[in-house]
C-alpha cells in the first residue's frame, strides 16, 4: 500500500540552513534512507547524503531522525510516526559540510593517537595461546562499524564541545579492544587519563543506548578502563608496592 509522508530535511553547509519539506510516496518496507534517495532523485537533485552499503555494515548514513541518533538504512518508515513531518538532520556534533553529511575527519585524527597493538613474545615454540574467554571478551568491541553515533550523542562532545581533552566512547571502545586483548603488553592507562581524557565520562550510557551493533559500551569497556586508571594511578596500596618495588609512581 502507498501513501504520502511529509520528510522535513535540513537543508545548508557551514555558513548555515535551514529545513525544507518534501512530500514523497512511501511504501511498506522502505526505510529513511529509501525516502532521502527518493526525494533526491525526483525532487532535490543536489541533495547531499553520505551513504554506503544499506545494510547497516558502513555506518556511512549516520543522521538524526526525529532528534535521535540513527542509521538512515536501518529506521524502518514503519517505526515512525507518519502523520506528521519526519524530521532529518545531519549529526549535530560534527561540522556540517553539506545537507546531512558532516565532517567527522576529527575521529580519525584522534584514533592516530591511540597507542597499537604489541604483541607479547612469543612463546617457545613460536606460536601464541589465548583463552577462550579472553577472545570473547574483546570480539563485541571489534563489532564497531565507525558510525559514531556514540561520539554524536556523547554530552562531553556534543554539549560541552571538549573535542581537545576527550575522545568519545568510539575511542575509549578502541582503547578496550587493545588493552583487553590477551596477547597485547602495551599499557595505555596514563594515555586513558591525560590524551583520551576518560575521566570526563559519567556513565549515563547514552551512547550504549544508541549503539546499532548493540556493543554494551559503558558497562563492558568504559568502566573497566576506568577502574584500571584507578587502579594503576590512583590506588595507594598498589602505588605503596610500587615504590617498595623500585618502580615508578606512575605508570
Amino acid at each position: 500500500m502507498t501513501t504520502t509522508a511529509t520528510f522535513r530535511i535540513w537543508r545548508g553547509d557551514s555558513t548555515g540552513g535551514d529545513f525544507k519539506d518534501y512530500a514523497t510516496a512511501v511504501s511498506e518496507g522502505m526505510v529513511v534512507l529509501d525516502a532521502v534517495h527518493q526525494i533526491q532523485a525526483e525532487q532535490a537533485n543536489d541533495l547531499a547524503v553520505r551513504w554506503n552499503c544499506k545494510a547497516g555494515k558502513c555506518g556511512s548514513c549516520s543522521a538524526e531522525v526525529n532528534g535521535n541518533p540513527r542509521l538512515m538504512c536501518m529506521t524502518r518508515l514503519n517505526q515512525l510516526d507518519l502523520s506528521a513531518p519526519v524530521t532529518v538532520e545531519p549529526m549535530r556534533t560534527f561540522p556540517p559540510v553539506k545537507d546531512l553529511v558532516t565532517d567527522v575527519s576529527w575521529n580519525f585524527q584522534v584514533k592516530k593517537g591511540i597507542r597499537r597493538f604489541k604483541p607479547q613474545p612469543a612463546g617457545a615454540d613460536g606460536t601464541w595461546r589465548m583463552a577462550q574467554p579472553d577472545v570473547e571478551r574483546v570480539q563485541e568491541f571489534r563489532k564497531c562499524i565507525e558510525c559514531f553515533l556514540c561520539q554524536d550523542v556523547c554530552h562531553v562532545l556534543r554539549e560541552h564541545q571538549m573535542f581537545d581533552r576527550f575522545a568519545g566512547p568510539r575511542h575509549l571502545v578502541y582503547a578496550a579492544a587493545l588493552e583487553m586483548h590477551p596477547l597485547d603488553s602495551e599499557n595505555r592507562v596514563r594515555d586513558l587519563k591525560d590524551a583520551q581524557g576518560i575521566g570526563y565520562c559519567n556513565i549515563t550510557k547514552c551512547c550504549t543506548k544508541v549503539c546499532p551493533e548493540d556493543i554494551t559500551i559503558t558497562d563492558n569497556a568504559i568502566i573497566p578502563l576506568k577502574e584500571r586508571v584507578v587502579d594503576q594511578l590512583y590506588d595507594p596500596v598498589a602505588r605503596l608496592f610500587r615504590m617498595v618495588r623500585g618502580g615508578s609512581h606512575d605508570v
